[in-house]
């Protein structure tokens, strides 16, 4: 399994169905993908939104944010994440 980083950005249409709702509608979508949520988070900055998830690929995290776009209207910025620990010993 890998870790992915999802950056999200509201467009206003989208900002009008922020509910509880569709945050257990996004964490469904991971988990039907054979992922896990880590941590969601509500952001100031550029990005509104940012999800902690892994995913058992690459193609199941490009899967996974588009179904997020589609279910949500939130464009997201899909990043792959090591960690810290990991990165260390790739490049030591």
């Amino acid at each position: 399994m890998a870790k992915f980083l999802l950056l999200g950005k509201y467009s206003l249409e989208a900002m009008k169905g922020i509910s509880a709702q569709r945050t257990q509608e996004a964490k469904k979508i991971v988990e039907d993908a054979g992922g896990k949520v880590y941590s969601i988070y509500a952001l100031l900055g550029p990005y509104d939104l940012a999800l902690v998830v892994e995913l058992p690929d690459d193609k199941s995290a490009m899967k996974v944010s588009l179904e997020l776009t589609r279910m949500s209207g939130i464009a997201f910025t899909t990043l792959p994440a090591v960690d810290v620990e990991e990165f260390d010993k790739l490049v030591g």
